[in-house]
C-alpha cells in the first residue's frame, strides 16, 4: 500500500457533558476529505483514544469511516497494551473497511518492554491482522523509544509496511530508511500513481456497476506482476504498480522538511489537524524538487507547530481547529482547557495559518 502524503490524525469531538460529539467529527472528517491531504488517521493520540472507553473506540472507528470519501486512505488506530485487544480492534477496523491498522508500541510494562517482546507483539499482530500494520513509536506520549534495528527487523514481515516515527529524529528516520533498503513490495496505485486500497475500488466498482461482482480486468491476482507501466482495469479504476519500499512516515511537524530528506515518504501530523493544507504544501513543495520553498513553507509553521502542536497539545490543537473551521471543542479530563491568555497567544501564532 502507498502511503505518500501528509495525513491528518482526527481530533474526536465531545459535548460540554463529555460525551462524544459525531455530528462534528463526520463534520471534520468530510472537510479533510476535500482538502489534498492523503487520507486520515482515526483514534491516533491526538483522537484521545487512551480516554475512550472500547465501545467509544468503535462507535468513533464507525462514525468516521461512514462520512469519509473513498478517495482518501483511512488508517485506524488500533494499538493497545495487549495483542490480543489490539487484533480485537485492528479485526472491527477491517469489518468496517479501513485500509490500514497503527499500532502504537505498548509501554505500561516498559521495564518488559525489551526487543523480544515487542517482536513477539507485532509478529503476532502482523501474523493475524487483516489489514496491513503501520508500527508506531511515539515516545513523548510512552516513554518508550523503539530502537531503530529492531524496527529494521520488523521491516521484513509481509505485513508491515512501515512506520510513524515520533521522535523527529531525522537521523533515526535515515537509518531505518536504508536499513530497510533491500525491502521491496509491489503495490497497487492508480494511472496517476496515487494510493489504490481495497475499499477504494469496491466503491468505484459499485459506482460503475450497482448491485454487480467486482470484476478484474486485464489479469488475473496470480501470476508475473505486470510492470509499472502497465495499466490494469480494476473495478473501474486504472491502476499500475509501484514498487514501494518500508515506508518511514514522520510524526513531529516542526522536523517535516528535515525528516523528507532523510528519507520520509510522508507524514502523520497533528498539527495537520487544525492546518492540513498548510502541512501539505511543504510535502508538495519538496516533493517538486523545490527546495527552498519547502523550508520557507516550513519556516513559516515551524514555531506554531512546536507551540502549538507539541507543548499545549490537545487543547492547543482543539482551539487551532476552532479558528480553522474545524470543531475542535474541549477535551477530556483530566486535559483542561486553555486559559484566556493561551486561547489569545494561539490565535497570534494561527493568524495567518488558514486553510
Amino acid at each position: 500500500m502507498l502511503l505518500q502524503g501528509i495525513f491528518p490524525p482526527v481530533t474526536t469531538p465531545f459535548y460540554p457533558d463529555g460525551n462524544v460529539y459525531f455530528k462534528k467529527l463526520e463534520h471534520n472528517v468530510e472537510r479533510y476529505s476535500k482538502t489534498p491531504v492523503a487520507g486520515i488517521v482515526v483514534l491516533g493520540s491526538t483522537g484521545e483514544s487512551i480516554l475512550l472507553s472500547d465501545q467509544e473506540r468503535r462507535d468513533v472507528l464507525k462514525s468516521a469511516r461512514d462520512a469519509a470519501t473513498p478517495n482518501k486512505v483511512l488508517i485506524a488506530g488500533t494499538g493497545v497494551e495487549s495483542a490480543i485487544e489490539t487484533l480485537r480492534l485492528t479485526e472491527y477496523a477491517a469489518e468496517l473497511g479501513y485500509d490500514l491498522a497503527l499500532v502504537r508500541t505498548p509501554h505500561f510494562y516498559k521495564k518488559q518492554m525489551q526487543p523480544a517482546n515487542l517482536l513477539a507483539f507485532y509478529r503476532m499482530v502482523a501474523d493475524r491482522s487483516p489489514l496491513p500494520v503501520m508500527v508506531y513509536n511515539v515516545p513523548p506520549f510512552t516513554g518508550y523509544d523503539m530502537p531503530s534495528e529492531l524496527v529494521i527487523e520488523l521491516a521484513n514481515h509481509p505485513n508491515i509496511v512501515g512506520i510513524k516515527e515520533s521522535t523527529g529524529d531525522a537521523e533515526k528516520i535515515h537509518r531505518m530508511v536504508q536499513g530497510t533498503r533491500d525491502v521491496q513490495r509491489s503495490a497497487t496505485v492508480t494511472s496517476t500513481f496515487e494510493a489504490v486500497t481495497p475499499r477504494m475500488v469496491k466503491a468505484e466498482a459499485q459506482a460503475n456497476n450497482p448491485g454487480g461482482e467486482l470484476v478484474t480486468i486485464g489479469g488475473a491476482e496470480s501470476g508475473p506482476k505486470p510492470s509499472s507501466s502497465a495499466v490494469t482495469l480494476i473495478g473501474g479504476l486504472k491502476t499500475r504498480q509501484k514498487q514501494v519500499g518500508f515506508q518511514v512516515l514522520s510524526g513531529l511537524a516542526q522536523h517535516l522538511k528535515p525528516s523528507l530528506d532523510a528519507g520520509a515518504v510522508g507524514a502523520v501530523l497533528a498539527f495537520a489537524s487544525p492546518a492540513p493544507t498548510a502541512c501539505y504544501e511543504i510535502y508538495a513543495a519538496w516533493k517538486e524538487g523545490d527546495s527552498a520553498l519547502a523550508q520557507l513553507k516550513q519556516d513559516r509553521v515551524t514555531v506554531a507547530t512546536k507551540r502549538v502542536g507539541s507543548e499545549l497539545g490537545i487543547p492547543g490543537l482543539k482551539y487551532a481547529m476552532d479558528l480553522n473551521g474545524y470543531f475542535g471543542g474541549q477535551a477530556r479530563l483530566p486535559l483542561l482547557p486553555l486559559t484566556a491568555d493561551l486561547k489569545a497567544e494561539v490565535e497570534g501564532l494561527m493568524a495567518d495559518i488558514r486553510n
